[in-house]
């Protein structure tokens, strides 16, 4: 989860963005009493360094852990939840994670019978085109969540935090692409991947190197949406997922 180093002031554009205000229109006690809820939840969720699925404290428990209002509780929330990093479900609470998909009843059959294997070649038919599809139709706000995901991923201190990073980058592309159901399927590959691959290889060590190869990579796909090219955003894909593959073997034979 990201850090607290990584939480943007209250005057950053993105953090204005995610609020969906600006200082022009909100008074300044709502803003400074958003920016310390958000704060102190993002720093509460990276120290508990918590398991996908896991349930967060009820709100009012969470309120006086944090320190906060109801209000500001709720909002810094709904950032988290826009974000991927939460999900709530009426009746039942808030957790850790991505929303699972309403779209597939067996999701958690699916990832037990998957392999690592299985989920990267579906990865390497499906993400390039992904990739493609979001330099044709990103948005200037596209590459700029994109841009941000770039920025914050080098800034992570941990694995479990550049993961985060790394996982809302690949959902930006696939947002990027403007179509509904190719963010549903991404969606539901990333949640078997994320079972299947993360819950049985998983990198360790307290930060991911400067000359982690997903940086440039990166750097690279991103570049190409910016560019409009489609082709270059796909073959950056691919090549990414190829050193993603090569490491994950890797891993399974340490």
């Amino acid at each position: 989860m990201a850090s607290e180093r990584g939480v943007a002031p209250a005057t950053d554009p993105h953090f204005l963005a995610e609020c969906g205000s600006t200082q022009a229109s909100a008074p300044d006690g709502d803003v400074a009493g958003l920016h310390a809820g958000l704060t102190q939840l993002r720093a509460f969720i990276a120290q508990r360094d918590a398991q996908l699925g896991a349930r967060l404290p009820p709100e009012r428990e969470l309120c006086d852990t944090l320190g906060v209002s109801r209000a500001e509780l709720r909002k810094a929330l709904a950032i988290l939840e826009s974000e991927g990093q939460l999900w709530r479900h009426v009746g039942k609470g808030t957790f850790f994670g991505e929303r699972p998909s309403e779209e597939v009843d067996d999701l958690a059959g699916l990832a037990q019978r998957a392999n690592p294997h299985e989920v990267m070649r579906a990865r390497m038919l499906f993400e390039p085109m992904i990739a493609s599809e979001a330099a044709i139709n990103a948005t200037a706000a596209d590459v700029d969540e994109m841009t941000l995901c770039l920025s914050r991923s080098r800034e992570a201190q941990t694995w479990r935090q550049y993961e985060t990073w790394d996982n809302r980058l690949h959902r930006a592309l696939a947002r990027a692409t403007q179509n509904t159901l190719l963010i549903g399927m991404f969606d539901t590959l990333n949640a078997v991947r994320r079972a299947v691959v993360w819950g049985r290889l998983r990198a360790t060590g307290p930060v991911p190197g400067t000359e982690h190869h997903s940086f440039a990579e990166h750097d690279r796909i991103v570049a190409a949406v910016q560019d409009r090219d489609a082709d270059g955003a796909s073959r950056g894909m691919r090549q990414h997922l190829q050193s993603v593959s090569a490491k994950l073997r890797d891993i399974g034979k340490g």
